[in-house]
C-alpha cells in the first residue's frame, strides 16, 4: 500500500551547541522547524500483528534553524553559512540508510482486537461515607442567624443538623441514598448501574432535607470516569485535591475499588465510594466478568457460534421485578412492562405487588446496527396509568446456546429493577436447548373461544360488552361482540400457524365512542400439547379480580401423518397376501381365457382394478411410513449431536 507523506511542523525546538573558530568560541544551533515529504510503502507482516514501512524513494527534506550566541561571545546577526544544507545532507543520509527501499522499519501492532468493541456494562457503586461535611464551606447552605443580648447579631454554624443524602447519576439512571444525619453521615448504600457504552460518568450530588420546608438544598457535587481499555482492563479517575488527580486500574471485572473523592470547589469535605465493574459487554458476543478476560460458549471447532444476526429470533423472559415505586397514596401497585424492538411491541400482563413475578416470553425477529431493546413500566391506575421507569438493553452480542440474565435498572425513577433472560435462537427455533417448543411442520392451532363467565363490570349499569381479541405472534384477529353480559357466549373458531408463538387472549369491553377497556387477559400454553388432540380449559384471566374464558384448543397436523403404523410383521403379511392375489388373480385370467368366459373377464377385470387401487393405497401408507421414520431418524440424531455439542461447551479463557 502507497501512502503519501507530509509532514510539516513549526511546533518543534531542537538545539544544538556548535563549536566554531577563534575567536567565535562556541554558538548555539536552534532547529525550529521540519519538513518531510515522500511516497511511503506500507507492507502487512505476521498476519497483521506488524506492518513494514519505508520511503518509495529519497523523501524531500527542509530544516530551519536559528541561532544564538554562547559564551561571552556574540555571533553575527547574518546566518552562518552552510548550516542548514548540512543538517539536510545529515538528515537525508540517515533516512537513505535506515528507511528508503529496500530498507524499511517494523512497527508492530498492539494486540488488539478491532471486532471487539465494548457496547456496555454492568456496575455496582457503594456510596460508603462522607467526611468533613461543614455547612461554611458547602454552597447552598444556610445560616441560623440569632440576635445576642447586646442585639448584634450571631451567626451559627450546628453541623449535626445536617440531614444528607446522595444522588447517583449516570446518563439517564439516577439512584438515591438513604438520609443520614451529622458532619461523617455513612450510608453504605449499593446500586446496581448500567452503562451503553465504553466510557461513562459517575455523578454524585449531596443534598441536605430541610425539616422547615418541602425544597432540598444543594451542597455539593463530585465525579469519577471510567473507560473501558482493550485489554479487558478498566480505568477509573477523579480529579483529586489541590487539582491533582486520583485514578485506580482494575485488570479484572469483579475487583473492588475504593475511592476517596473530594468535593468540588469546597475546601473541606470528600465523598468515600467502593466500585466493582462486574461484566463488560462486546459486540462480537464475548462477556468479560470476574478473573476471566472473556467468557463465551465455544463451538466445536473453537470459533464463537455467533451467526448472523439476519434471520435470528431473540426470545425475552420478562421475569420478575423487585423495588418497584408505588405512586398512590394506598401503597397499591399493578405494574406491567412495556416492550419495544423496532416496531414491535409487546406487553405483559399486570400484576398486583411492588416485587411482581410474570415470567412471560416474548419473541421478537433480531435487527443489526446496534438496535435497543427499550422498556417502560407501568402502574395500573383508575384514572390513568403512571409510568414507573424506563430502561434501554443493547441487544448486540447475542451468542445462541447461552442466556443473558440480567437486571435492569429503571430509569428516571429512585429505585425498581426488572430482570430479563435474553436469548438468541435460530429462526427455525432448533436451539438444540431442551424443553424446546418449536411449532409442528405443516401444522396449525385450531382455538375454539366457548364462553367466559363471572366477568368485571366495565360499563355504569352493571354489564359490559366483552369480545376477545387474540394475538398469536404478529397476527390478531377478534371475536364477535357479546352485548350487556357478563357471561358471554361466543362459540368461534379460529385458526393459526403452529410456529411456536406465544398466544394471547385479551378479553375487551367494547365501547362505540369511548375507547375500549380491558377487563381480563391470559396467555395460552399449548406447545407442550399432543398433537390431534383436543383440550377443554377454563383459564383465569390475569390483571382483573375476577373472570374466567373457556376454549378449546387442538394443535392439528396433516391427516396422512396420523395414519396408524405398520410395524413390521404386519407389513411382511400384507404384502404376502397382495402377491398371492396376485397370482390367483393370473391363473383365473389363463382359465377364463380359455374357456373364453367373456362375463367372468369382465368381473375379474373388476376385481383387478379394485386390488391394484388397495395395492396404492398401501404404497403410499408404506411410503408416508419410510418418510416419518427418517424424520424421526434426523430428530434423534439431531438430538445426539446438540447434546454432545453441550456437553464439549465450556466458558473459554484468554
Amino acid at each position: 500500500m502507497h501512502v503519501g507523506f507530509d509532514w510539516d511542523t513549526n511546533d518543534i525546538s531542537i538545539m544544538l551547541l556548535a563549536k566554531l573558530a577563534k575567536p567565535m568560541g562556541t554558538a548555539r544551533i536552534v532547529i525550529n522547524s521540519l519538513h518531510i515529504k515522500g511516497d511511503l510503502l506500507i507492507v502487512p507482516a505476521l498476519d497483521g500483528k506488524a506492518i513494514l514501512y519505508s520511503f518509495v524513494s529519497t523523501p524531500e527534506v527542509r530544516i530551519g534553524v536559528a541561532f544564538g550566541s554562547g559564551g561571552s561571545q556574540s555571533l553575527p546577526a547574518t546566518e552562518l553559512p552552510g548550516v542548514s544544507s548540512w543538517l539536510v545532507k545529515i538528515l537525508t543520509e540517515t533516512l537513505v540508510k535506515t528507511m528508503v527501499e529496500p530498507r524499511r522499519r517494523c512497527y508492530s501492532l498492539p494486540a488488539v482486537d478491532l471486532w471487539k468493541k465494548a457496547v456496555g456494562g454492568v456496575i455496582h457503586v457503594t456510596v460508603v461515607s462522607a467526611s468533613k461535611i461543614s455547612k461554611s464551606s458547602l454552597r447552598g447552605s444556610r445560616r441560623q442567624q440569632n440576635y445576642s443580648a447586646h442585639g448584634s447579631l450571631e451567626e451559627h454554624f450546628d453541623d449535626k443538623d445536617l440531614q444528607t443524602f446522595v444522588e447517583v447519576e449516570l446518563e439517564q439512571l439516577t439512584r438515591r441514598t438513604d438520609v443520614r444525619s451529622g458532619s461523617n453521615p455513612i450510608w453504605d448504600s449499593t446500586f446496581n448501574m448500567v452503562l451503553h457504552e465504553e466510557t461513562g460518568i459517575l455523578r454524585f450530588h449531596l443534598y441536605n432535607c430541610n425539616p422547615n420546608s418541602v425544597k432540598l438544598d444543594y451542597l455539593a457535587s463530585c465525579e469519577i470516569k471510567m473507560k473501558y481499555v482493550a485489554d479487558d482492563s478498566t480505568m477509573f479517575w477523579a480529579v483529586g485535591p489541590n487539582s491533582g488527580v486520583i485514578a485506580e486500574h482494575v485488570e479484572f471485572c469483579g475487583e473492588e475499588v475504593e475511592m476517596a473523592v473530594p468535593f468540588e470547589g469546597l475546601n473541606s469535605g470528600e465523598l468515600t465510594v467502593k466500585l466493582v465493574l462486574k461484566e463488560w459487554q462486546f459486540s462480537n458476543g464475548l462477556r468479560s466478568f470476574n478473573k476471566f478476560h472473556v467468557s463465551s460458549w465455544q463451538s466445536m471447532d473453537g470459533l464463537s457460534n455467533t451467526i448472523s444476526r439476519t434471520g435470528r429470533k431473540i426470545n425475552v423472559i420478562v421475569v420478575e421485578g423487585k423495588d418497584l415505586t408505588t405512586k398512590e397514596r394506598s401503597g397499591k401497585c399493578g405494574p406491567y412492562v412495556k416492550l419495544q424492538y423496532g416496531k414491535v411491541f409487546h406487553r405483559t400482563r399486570s400484576a398486583y405487588a411492588p416485587n411482581p413475578i410474570w415470567n412471560q416470553k416474548f419473541e421478537v425477529d433480531e435487527i443489526g446496527g446496534g438496535e435497543y431493546l427499550k422498556i417502560k413500566c407501568f402502574s395500573e391506575e383508575i384514572f390513568g396509568d403512571d409510568n414507573i421507569g424506563s430502561a434501554q438493553v443493547n441487544m448486540e452480542g447475542l451468542v445462541e446456546g447461552s442466556i443473558r440474565d440480567v437486571w435492569v435498572p429503571l430509569e428516571n425513577v429512585n429505585s425498581g429493577e426488572l430482570r430479563l433472560q435474553i436469548e438468541a435462537v435460530r429462526a427455525d427455533g432448533c436451539d438444540g436447548s431442551k424443553g424446546s417448543t418449536a411449532g409442528s411442520d405443516n401444522g396449525w392451532i385450531e382455538l375454539v373461544l366457548i364462553e367466559a363467565r363471572d366477568l368485571v363490570a366495565a360499563d355504569l349499569r352493571g354489564t359490559s360488552d366483552p369480545y376477545v381479541r387474540v394475538q398469536y405472534g404478529n397476527l390478531k384477529k377478534r371475536t364477535k361482540v357479546t352485548y350487556k353480559t357478563l357471561n358471554p357466549q361466543w362459540n368461534q373458531t379460529l385458526d393459526f400457524p403452529d410456529d411456536g408463538s406465544p398466544l394471547e387472549l385479551h378479553v375487551k369491553d367494547h365501547n362505540a365512542l369511548l375507547p375500549t377497556s380491558s377487563i381480563g387477559n391470559c396467555v395460552v400454553e399449548y406447545q407442550r400439547l399432543p398433537t390431534n388432540q383436543m383440550s377443554d380449559k377454563w383459564i383465569p384471566l390475569q390483571g382483573v379480580k375476577r373472570g374466567e374464558i373457556h376454549i378449546q384448543i387442538t394443535r392439528k397436523v396433516p391427516e396422512v401423518q396420523k395414519r396408524p403404523s405398520l410395524d413390521s410383521e404386519a407389513s411382511v403379511i400384507k404384502s404376502h397376501e397382495f402377491s398371492s392375489q396376485m397370482r390367483e388373480m393370473v391363473k383365473k385370467f389363463q382359465s377364463l381365457i380359455e374357456d373364453r368366459n367373456l362375463e367372468g373377464l369382465s368381473t375379474a377385470l373388476s376385481e383387478m382394478e379394485g386390488l391394484e387401487d388397495s395395492q396404492e393405497d398401501y404404497m403410499v401408507q408404506l411410503e408416508t411410513e419410510q418418510m416419518l421414520l427418517l424424520n424421526k431418524i434426523k430428530e434423534l440424531g439431531e438430538e445426539m449431536f446438540n447434546s454432545s455439542t453441550s456437553m464439549t461447551r465450556r466458558p473459554s479463557v484468554s
